[in-house]
């Protein structure tokens, strides 16, 4: 199956549709009056339905196992037609879609199985989506011109060349994936002074200024120490996603002290220094968090 993990917990919604048609008017009177020999036959297919969307994984190889939260059946009769729409919800990481369209194409099935005895001219057809939302796409801001970002990784040992950089390229990896121009890519020690020099210097022109690095425990880790002073408004909100996304997946995340708040309309972000921590914390709130440019000056941005 394909991997989920990345993925961030959100509300999805699909509704499904299928058509029978049946062969006679006499066909659809029995469903109407409930006269068809083999029992009530919008009652008995519903059931089936139900039971069908919460097996979707058992049938379908590819699916995940999810919690099925909601579903709804409804019938419109029109002429010799029989129009379900079905429709899915649940609060996971992958959409509902699949299992939408799976108890529509079971409640058609079982319309058919229950009136094959008295009509031998019944159709299926037009099983579709109908609509889907939840899943990224629904949280995609788009902006009149690209957001540009600044990333920075603290790090003494990166910046004395006795190791590769990895987190700040991952970082760039996703900020590129959200279609933000990324403007500047920076390796400094872990010092205070220079932190805040390169605060001042990449808030003035950028939307985002990212930095990896110096968020541990360890008395050399002061990247929140020295962002403190110059954050206006922090974002606990920001912060306590990244933390909860990254204990779900790992305990010692509780320990990292991520950074996240606004230095007048540019948003300042401190993450794990740690390529999985650094990927991770994107993960947690990209591109969602992007949504904050839509509230800052009104949804303005330069």
């Amino acid at each position: 199956m394909v991997d989920i993990t990345h993925k961030i917990t959100t509300l999805r919604v699909a509704t499904a549709q299928a058509v029978v048609k049946v062969g006679k008017n006499e066909t659809i009177t029995a469903i109407r009056n409930d006269l068809v020999p083999k029992g009530n036959v919008l009652e008995m297919a519903k059931t089936a339905g139900l039971f069908a969307v919460k097996n979707t994984y058992q049938v379908i190889p590819d699916c995940h196992p999810l919690p099925v939260e909601y579903t709804s059946v409804d019938y419109e009769i029109e002429g010799l037609e029989v129009c379900i729409t079905f429709t899915v919800k649940t609060v996971y990481k992958t959409g509902v879609e699949v299992e939408a369209m799976h108890g529509a194409s079971v409640v058609a099935l079982t319309m058919y199985d229950m009136l094959k005895p008295i009509d031998k001219e019944i159709e299926i057809k037009n099983i579709k989506l109908l609509h889907k939302k939840g899943g990224k796409s629904s949280f995609i801001n788009t902006f009149p011109s690209p957001l540009k970002a600044a990333v920075i990784v603290c790090s003494d040992t990166i910046s004395a060349g006795k190791k590769e950089d990895r987190a700040g390229k991952a970082i760039i990896d996703k900020l590129n994936q959200c279609n933000v121009e990324v403007t500047a890519y920076d390796i400094i020690p872990d010092e205070a002074e220079v932190i805040k020099n390169k605060t001042l210097q990449y808030t003035q022109n950028n939307h985002l200024l990212v930095f990896t690095g110096g968020t541990g425990l360890s008395e050399r880790d002061v990247t929140p120490e020295a962002l403190a002073p110059l954050i206006d408004r922090k974002i606990p909100g920001i912060e306590e996603a990244i933390r909860s996304y990254g204990q779900q997946r790992m305990p010692y995340a509780a320990l990292s002290r991520s950074v996240a708040g606004m230095t007048g309309n540019c948003l300042v972000l401190a993450l794990p220094g740690s390529t999985n921590g650094a990927r991770e914390s994107m993960d947690a709130i990209f591109p969602h968090v992007l949504h904050i440019f839509k509230v800052v000056k009104g949804g303005q941005h330069d």
